[in-house]
């Protein structure tokens, strides 16, 4: 330490235990300020300096961004500033973690496989980023659903029928969700006989009634399967029924529900069943399936008007 009490450039850089050039390069910056200048022009610092350079070598351990650094230090550490960037730092150790277990999961799903399955199975998982992303599940329900639907159901039916991609997957929900993607971004969607249909014949119904009255009968049923009970007459039934027919403009009666199974039979896409049967491990134990609700309820009005099947 000199007669003033200052220290130099590599005095600093000793009692905090890092190199001269990173004292220079957090001082050129401007996150460590000098305290002045030697007769020769060399940078001096006082003993603060100690600490505020531990204090930026914390943050960058935690790897904060030289510019989260700044944006923390202009806020003298203490003020939201540093809240923030510890929030948004966990939500990318977070993301990190998860593409890490998909990894993981991945790397398992092709030591326990078959070795004649690899292939394959590489092929599938090379088509997901890491950690996968919803956006082809989105985008191949943003073309099933019926033009001109509001945001507000459009986004209530994409909540309800896209799964989300599990945070600790095994190996077989990253199967299953690399061959959903698959599903969704097959080719062959263009083609009129894999596309799934609409609900009702186009013209024939209101769309906005139709998912709102299905959204409700859903629920509904939801809570019998998860109270252990099949919908049976009354309840989610009619709920599901009386969505069709108000949708339709027509009256609930035994006629339309006679009808209502033969327009309930129209999709015979093969999409649609395959979606449901590898989306279904993929939502949460206590979230019922949405294509299994409408299996279910349409099963439900069958034997309801036709009677059990011999």
């Amino acid at each position: 330490m000199s007669s003033d009490g200052l220290w130099s450039i590599g005095e600093l850089a000793a009692r905090a235990g890092v190199t001269v050039k990173t004292v220079r390069f957090y001082s050129d910056r401007g996150l460590l300020p000098e305290a002045g200048r030697s007769s020769g022009g060399h940078r001096r610092y006082g003993a603060e300096a100690v600490d505020r350079l531990r204090f930026i070598r914390s943050l960058r351990s935690l790897d904060l961004p030289v510019p989260e650094v700044e944006r923390v230090l202009e806020d003298d550490g203490a003020g939201g500033a540093l809240e923030e960037a510890v929030a948004e730092r966990l939500r990318d150790v977070g993301s990190q973690l998860v593409a890490l277990r998909w990894k993981e999961a991945s790397l398992r799903l092709l030591r326990d496989c078959a070795s004649g399955e690899r292939t394959e199975r590489l092929r599938l998982l090379g088509a997901l980023p890491t950690p996968p992303d919803t956006d082809a599940l989105a985008r191949f329900w943003r073309r099933a659903l019926p033009a001109r639907l509001p945001r507000p159901v459009v986004s209530m039916v994409l909540d309800a029928v896209v799964p989300r991609p599990p945070e600790e997957p095994d190996p077989e929900q990253v199967l299953a969700f690399a061959r959903l993607h698959a599903l969704v971004t097959d080719p062959r969607l263009e083609r009129p006989e894999f596309r799934p249909g609409p609900p009702l014949p186009d013209g024939e119904y209101r769309p906005v009634v139709l998912y709102e009255g299905l959204a409700e009968a859903y629920g509904l049923a939801s809570a019998e399967v998860l109270s252990g009970r099949a919908p049976q007459d009354g309840g989610a039934l009619d709920c599901f029924v009386a969505a069709y027919a108000h949708a339709r403009g027509e009256a609930d009666t035994p006629a339309f529900r006679r009808r209502l199974i033969g327009l309930l039979a129209l999709d015979d896409s093969p999409v649609l069943p395959r979606y449901w049967k590898l989306a279904a491990g993929l939502f949460a134990p206590d979230e019922p399936v949405l294509g299994m609700l409408h299996h279910h309820l349409s099963v439900a009005l069958r034997v309801q008007v036709h009677g059990p099947a011999a």
